[in-house]
């Protein structure tokens, strides 16, 4: 068994705080302008700021990346501050190698690269758990899928953790965010990887958002919880967990929805992550502890979990049919066999292996 946690992990009250503390000019800001202004005026910073907006749109991918490194062709720095959400922070890992390697050689030879710069990482939702994972993810667009680089080099020197960057975002985004770190936790949980150490990681983050979860459907609206940095301190603890014992199938399956049809990472993962589950059950695969786990975690008997747990997080990002989106049995069969073919490095954390057959049946379910 091997277990890894390499950032410093620590809290601060704001960015600012921040800021005066440890800021020079050598250092690499690359962040979104509606997070990085409000907060601090850029004239009173020295350095290179990168607001990621100016390069591209939602998710990560090869033609954005490619040209924020060519912004930062020849010019120095010795720190990378990552402010922002999983695009944000995938993009920024891969600036540790410096911007002399093709995006191409970084995630084929990533794993054998010298790390060239310190990375800090300021996460500003309550999902991705990058900061304290060594996986950067990014669409290529040619192929028409995500690919990921697993790296040590990619993991962060400090994870600053900072609530009050959370209370500007919108409540779809937290939805979407959050119920992606739940997922996290899940499927790092029933993996053949998970140790003493990410089962606890995992079970502490499912019962603190699942919790809040029940805290926010008992109000009168949806609104975000008072309580962001603990959802915050949650999405790291999956981090941990998943960055350990690793993501699986839900995750795997996700990837094409996102890259075709441009949804939002934690909701593509949501509109496969009930028929993944019912899959796993009808394979016998063993659940056991997880079923008991949230029974506690939902006040309910072990064989009323999934049900219970379907109609909570339906309550705070509604599932919908891949149909809506235009996906038809044609298009989930060769989304099948990309998953089969590009996914293998998150198909062997599965608690039962799964063939590309298999895959497609769980594309079924869905539409």
């Amino acid at each position: 068994m091997e277990f890894k946690l390499y950032p410093v992990i620590c809290s601060k009250n704001n960015l600012r705080d921040f800021f005066n503390e440890t800021a020079n000019e050598k250092d690499l800001i690359i962040t979104n302008k509606f997070i990085f202004m409000p907060q601090m005026d850029s004239q009173e910073l020295k350095g290179h700021i990168l607001f990621q907006e100016q390069f591209g749109t939602g998710e990560p991918n090869d033609e954005m990346i490619r040209a924020m490194f060519q912004e930062m062709k020849g010019k120095k720095y010795e720190r990378i501050i990552a402010i922002g959400g999983g695009t944000v922070i995938d993009i920024s890992k891969l600036f540790v190698f410096g911007t002399e390697y093709t995006l191409k050689e970084i995630f084929e030879k990533g794993a054998t690269l010298p790390k060239k710069k310190k990375l800090v990482i300021i996460p500003t939702t309550c999902g991705t758990g990058s900061e304290v994972t060594n996986i950067s993810i990014a669409e290529f667009r040619e192929k028409k899928t995500k690919i990921g680089l697993a790296a040590d080099q990619l993991y962060a020197d400090e994870a600053i953790l900072i609530g009050s960057l959370l209370e500007t975002i919108p409540f779809q985004v937290f939805a979407t965010s959050s119920v992606d770190a739940f997922i996290h936790a899940i499927e790092s949980y029933v993996s053949p990887k998970a140790s003493l150490f990410t089962k606890a990681l995992g079970e502490k983050a499912m019962r603190i958002i699942l919790k809040g979860y029940q805290d926010i459907v008992s109000k009168d609206k949806l609104e975000l919880p008072d309580n962001l940095q603990v959802f915050l301190e949650a999405s790291t603890l999956a981090g941990i967990s998943f960055g350990n014992a690793g993501c699986a199938s839900v995750h795997a399956l996700s990837y094409p929805i996102g890259a075709n049809y441009h949804v939002p990472h934690g909701k593509s993962n949501y509109l496969v992550f009930h028929a993944v589950f019912e899959k796993y059950r009808e394979m016998n695969a063993d659940l056991i502890e997880l079923e008991k786990l949230l029974s506690e975690i939902l006040i309910c008997s072990p064989e009323a979990v999934w049900e219970n747990l379907r109609k909570l997080i339906d309550q705070i990002i509604p599932k919908e049919p891949l149909h809506s989106l235009g996906i038809t049995r044609v298009e989930a069969k060769k989304m099948a066999e990309s998953v089969f073919k590009n996914q293998q490095r998150l198909l062997v954390n599965n608690p039962v292996p799964f063939t590309e057959s298999d895959i497609y049946d769980v594309y079924q379910k869905c539409l």
